[in-house]
């Protein structure tokens, strides 16, 4: 099986853009990717274009990559138009991995974009609860989700006992790092009082712990080379796994067994992650799940997931501070582990990273118990 590396990335600073269209940040993150790689856009042989919920905030139900991609130079290429869930960006980049595998081509792009904001505040909380069952008849005044991560976040404060203010630590962190980031949709950094002061969304979850409505995109060049010029990243391992009915959190454990598994990585090789923190209980929950940390609040209050510590989480503001356009979040995760492997983001540098590990969630397949949709886990490596 042939290595793959990623050689270029774009991304448009994510934040709440009305007059921004998918084509045109699409457009922004291709040029952007597209430069930075050096590959010839007419070696492209396979595009995956991550969006998620287009049909129901633009009406676009189907070609948005065509259309997005037309007056770029990939237009034309073979594009495939990538849906499933938060995790349609990630789910991009393995499905353009596999092309360059297989053989079918040397050079792959993937792409993620969302368009989220509209004047209908409502309607991205109807485009949310799609990923779910909707013949269960959500309220799509809110979202649906934060209920289920608010009994998440009780059920393992009781399961460890970990200290009440443990998210606030978490989200302060986590705009910290966004502060750092100059593609953060926030960058104000907070502590952890006002975080925990910060209006109530579900409790626990105050509005400073969970991700933002968002619009944005990323892109990443794949090629069966190395690049011509500077540390080359290889991707190592992308497992997709989807949701069993009352499997709960047992998906992402199993994603990520399943990528370990595909290369010679352990998860203590690990230096960097970038995990989907739609709301901040993910985090310590999504570390022991993965395998990384056995007592992850404790490292958490400790300051080992701080850029700095151990093992920093979330570098580049997570979904929490670098903001949440679904289909784009995963190949922002992986541009933001690129850029950590290659020593090039800046004031969030990572130092001596080698190892990096992407996880991306989506959907539910069941809410009651809550059980995701898909998960994705990807590791990368600096060679």
């Amino acid at each position: 099986m042939r290595d793959v590396y990623i050689t270029g990335t774009g991304v448009a600073p994510f934040g709440k853009y009305f007059d921004r269209s998918v084509q045109d940040m699409t457009e922004a993150v291709v040029a952007e990717a597209l430069t930075d790689s050096g590959a010839d856009p007419a070696d492209a042989g396979f595009v995956a274009f991550g969006n998620a919920v287009a049909s129901m905030i633009t009406g676009q139900a189907m070609i948005q990559g065509q259309l997005a991609l037309a007056r770029t130079p990939l237009g034309g290429a073979p594009i495939v138009n990538v849906e499933n869930a938060c995790s349609s960006g990630a789910t991009a980049v393995s499905l353009a991995a596999m092309a360059i595998r297989a053989g079918t081509t040397d050079v792959a792009v993937a792409i993620g974009v969302e368009k989220m904001n509209s004047p209908d505040t409502a309607r991205a909380f109807r485009a949310l609860e799609s990923a779910t069952d909707v013949s269960a008849g959500n309220d799509a005044e809110k979202s649906v989700f934060m209920p289920l991560y608010a009994d998440e976040a009780k059920a393992y404060l009781a399961r460890t006992g970990a200290p009440a203010d443990l998210y606030a630590h978490v989200a302060a962190k986590t705009h910290y790092h966004g502060s750092l980031n100059p593609n953060a949709q926030y960058r104000t950094p907070h502590t952890a009082e006002a975080v925990a002061h910060s209006r109530m969304i579900e409790d626990p979850l105050t509005l400073l712990m969970c991700s933002p409505i968002s619009d944005g995109a990323a892109a990443l060049v794949l090629s069966a080379q190395t690049p011509a010029h500077g540390p080359a990243v290889r991707l190592a391992a992308s497992a997709i796994r989807s949701g069993r009915p009352n499997e709960r959190d047992g998906l992402v454990a199993r994603a990520a067994a399943a990528a370990f598994a595909e290369c010679d990585l352990e998860p203590s090789d690990v230096d960097v992650v970038e995990l989907h923190d739609a709301a901040a209980p993910a985090e310590p929950i999504t570390l022991e799940l993965l395998g990384l940390l056995a007592c992850a609040w404790r490292a958490e209050l400790n300051g080992d997931t701080r850029i700095g510590g151990r093992l920093p989480v979330n570098p580049g503001g997570g979904l929490i501070a670098r903001g949440h356009p679904i289909g784009a979040t995963g190949t922002a995760q992986l541009a933001e582990l690129t850029d950590q492997l290659r020593g090039r983001a800046g004031d969030r540098q990572v130092h001596g990273a080698r190892v990096a590990l992407a996880q991306s969630a989506g959907g539910a397949v069941e809410t009651s118990p809550y059980t995701p949709a898909v998960n994705v886990v990807t590791l990368l490596e600096a060679r």
